[in-house]
């Protein structure tokens, strides 16, 4: 598979209308949807065979090396995709990726670190798939380089439109991963709101979902109250905590593994993440299920939801540091909401349940990838939990808190270089 070289205004066809640009997000987010679907279910397929449970906590820890050991030798054979930080680089220079090239590694790798139970989701490979897919149609459509990097975010918000249900959040968590203080690619948003509904149309059509939230968290209905403006700055300061322990995790678990040689790295990870889930079995896997489940119990001991967090912030700690590939949306989520959860029962004050949980939901993850408003809006889409204000509240607060924590390296302001070619500006 060849590079295909990047676009130029010289050499390009010349500026674009903006229902050429609506009409090319649209066939995009059909192209993510589909390739959504298809991801997840191979992902599925791979679960009815490796997840954690199907066989006795010894035979899986050897699973999980087995794995580690293939995906060495795929990412050896294969290459090494890179980090999420790798796509959003490409995204700020040159408009996306140019070649699907780094598909060939990162989908295989990332199906089987998720199924067998590691501590990562699949939020990042779908995002890096369906912005290389969008950065491809982009670029067989001849799009100038602003044009292209328009399609390559609606890409990527296409995927997490399918994934988490929620098109608006995830338009808005697309444009703003790549920047550390809120979205920049102001044109963009509305073409990648415009893929994300085509790609959960196409996802609604073929599947039957609805806009149904994935973890319902009260079925009550829900007044805002001005205690809950403070509870969600609370949930932010404790979420912001959060993200500086579990980077300080990532760091020291990487400083472990770079004693080792690369291709030792992914069978070490499986052989820690084999060791964790015999102390800690509720640590492994990223987390969806087990929330699922948690938001249906009305009572859930402390010490468990405790117990949880921790074996989570483990578990995505050491499969980062194992060159293993996926993403911390999803256990942030998970880990919020646990100690959302643990703290208002602890306090005795279980009415601050809710925004307490689902604003150390929205909090946690934006510590960590600097997205205060797709956080909230995925969180509010997900969760059916209508008090906005406190978890913007919670989202900002965070924001500013962790401002030390740098997860997604390549995040960066929008460039001189990128502003030239836009309408202008």
């Amino acid at each position: 598979m060849h590079p295909l070289p990047p676009a130029s205004p010289s050499s390009s066809r010349p500026p674009v209308s903006y229902s050429w640009l609506l009409a090319a997000s649209l066939l995009v987010g059909v192209a993510g949807g589909l390739t959504t679907l298809a991801y997840l279910a191979l992902l599925s397929a791979a679960k009815l065979v490796l997840w954690p449970g199907r066989s006795p906590a010894l035979v899986h820890g050897l699973l999980l090396v087995t794995v580690g050991v293939v995906i060495s030798i795929l990412l050896s054979v294969l290459g090494d995709p890179g980090p999420t930080g790798v796509l959003v680089r490409s995204i700020h220079r040159s408009g996306g990726p140019a070649t699907l090239r780094s598909l060939r590694s990162l989908v295989p790798v990332s199906l089987l670190g998720i199924a067998v139970g590691g501590g990562l989701g699949p939020e990042p490979p779908l995002m890096q798939t369906t912005a290389t897919i969008g950065a491809w149609i982009g670029h067989r459509l001849r799009a100038p380089p602003a044009e292209l990097r328009v399609l390559t975010v609606t890409g990527l918000a296409s995927g997490l439109a399918v994934l988490f249900g929620a098109p608006l959040g995830a338009a808005m968590f697309a444009l703003e991963i790549l920047h550390r203080r809120g979205l920049e690619y102001y044109e963009a948003l509305l073409p990648a709101c415009a893929g994300s509904l085509a790609s959960f149309s196409v996802c609604a059509a073929l599947t039957g979902r609805g806009l149904e939230p994935a973890w319902r968290l009260s079925v009550a209905p829900q007044h805002l109250q001005l205690m809950d403006l403070a509870v969600g700055a609370l949930g932010g300061a404790a979420g912001a905590a959060v993200a500086q322990l579990l980077d300080f995790m990532i760091r020291t678990c990487g400083l472990i593994a770079g004693h080792l040689p690369l291709w030792a790295r992914p069978p070490a990870a499986g052989l820690a993440l084999g060791a964790l889930g015999l102390v800690l079995p509720a640590g492994l896997t990223y987390g969806d299920s087990q929330l699922s489940l948690l938001v249906r119990l009305p009572a859930v001991g402390v010490v468990s939801l405790l117990l949880a967090a921790a074996g989570h912030l483990a578990s995505a700690a050491i499969t980062l540091s194992g060159r293993w590939k996926g993403g911390i949306i999803i256990p942030m989520f998970f880990i919020g909401y646990c100690l959302g959860r643990a703290m208002a029962e602890w306090s005795g004050h279980d009415g601050y349940v809710l925004v307490l949980a689902a604003s150390m939901m929205v909090a946690c993850n934006t510590g960590m990838t600097k997205t205060p408003l797709g956080s909230a809006l995925v969180v509010a889409e997900m969760t059916a939990v209508t008090l906005i204000p406190p978890l913007v509240i919670a989202a900002l607060v965070s924001l500013c808190l962790s401002s030390r924590v740098t997860f997604v390296g390549e995040q960066q302001h929008r460039t001189l270089a990128c502003c030239s070619h836009c309408d202008g500006s």
